[in-house]
């Protein structure tokens, strides 16, 4: 038996898991496939999260650009993940590493038993589900349908060593949609079509074909190339309070217009970490309360609420004003930027930065903002 068994080895579990470890839980991580890579292109900003070491950056590009109607240097620096470098940050030797899958987790008055498919079970003080969203069909989602291209090739549609965080200046008139790009080291750059939030998500099948005639446009052919599908789950309801503490992507940290979580993981593990550590001696119920407290404070509800209310206002903008509002986000000052992307727990700020930006919105915007 152990006081903590994280279940998913992503990153978000395995940075749950070794922070347990170092607050002095013995800890488990349950995932199907310990020794596999992660697939998905990460990206954070450097002030979300200011201890990131070298060795898990792959790329720092020299500059961030942005567009609605007209494009916009950011005045944050971007970086972009490198994985395997952030799983050895992440990882501690002290986690004893399982194989298998969760099928039910039964809580008992004083530990927890984990089913797993193959058969046999586990045993924990509390389990942790950092396995990721799992949503109903139909909700919103961010979509997108990418290619790693050679740099080379990159340049014919974004500018060398750049990220482009966004560029909304080619968007259709139905189910817009923008160009992001990101260097990932030795010579190569991840080029994606992206659906920032729709209801149902825009297939990825036709995210492809818009790429690819961007592609083609340019006069690159990516053909053979490595390819990345993305599918994100925004309009998440805060978890249920329960024995079974969830994190990461599985306790909404999901950001509702931005589908941005794992800056936000990797600020809150030791914060959770300690929750449990001090408070499992009282028992798991007593430690999954504090450990939820510790995720969703009062402000960080608030702070959600208004992010959700903003995801709900930009799907249902027109689709040709979609570009005319990031032009507006975009120009705010970048601490209100900063406020609404990554305040997490700061109402205040982020009401701030709405307020301005609807103030600074011609009449056009703000009425379809307001309906």
């Amino acid at each position: 038996m152990v006081d903590v068994l994280v279940i998913g080895g992503g990153p978000a579990g395995r940075a749950l898991a070794a922070c347990c470890v170092r607050a002095g839980l013995s800890t488990a991580l349950l995932d199907p496939e310990p020794g596999k890579s992660w697939p998905n292109t990460y990206a954070v900003w450097r002030d979300e999260v200011p201890d990131l070491p070298a060795e898990a950056i792959a790329a720092r590009p020299r500059g961030t650009l942005a567009a609605g109607r007209s494009c916009s240097w950011l005045d944050r620096e971007y970086l972009v993940v490198d994985n395997a470098g952030l799983r050895r940050w992440l990882s501690d030797d002290r986690v004893q590493q399982v194989a298998g899958t969760s099928t039910r987790v039964v809580n008992r008055p004083h530990d927890c038993v984990v089913h797993l498919s193959g058969g046999g079970t586990l045993t924990a003080g509390i389990a942790v589900d950092a396995r990721g969203a799992r949503p109903e069909g139909g909700g919103t989602e961010q979509t997108a349908f990418g290619v790693v291209l050679p740099a080379s090739q990159a340049v014919r549609i974004v500018p060398g060593d750049t990220a482009v965080f966004m560029d909304w200046r080619a968007a259709t008139a139905v189910d817009p949609s923008f160009l992001y790009a990101v260097p990932l080291g030795n010579g190569r750059v991840l080029v994606e079509e992206t659906s920032l939030a729709a209801r149902p998500g825009v297939s990825l099948s036709a995210l492809s074909a818009r790429l690819h005639k961007r592609l083609e446009v340019a006069g690159i052919d990516a053909r053979g190339l490595p390819r990345e599908r993305v599918r994100i789950p925004l309009d998440l309801p805060l978890p249920r309070r329960g024995r079974t503490v969830p994190f990461g992507a599985a306790a909404a940290l999901v950001h509702p217009a931005t589908g941005y979580s794992i800056a936000a993981s990797l600020t809150l593990a030791p914060r959770v970490a300690e929750a449990i550590g001090e408070h499992l001696h009282s028992g798991p119920r007593a430690a999954a309360r504090a450990a939820h407290a510790a995720l969703w404070p009062a402000r960080a509800v608030a702070v959600h609420a208004m992010r959700r209310y903003a995801l709900r206002s930009l799907r249902r903008l027109p689709p040709q004003q979609v570009p005319d509002f990031f032009d507006q986000f975009f120009a705010l000052p970048p601490h209100s930027q900063r406020a609404f992307t990554s305040a997490r727990e700061d109402p205040a700020a982020v009401a701030a930065a709405m307020a301005r930006l609807f103030a600074a919105a011609p009449w056009r915007l703000r009425a379809a903002l307001v309906r």
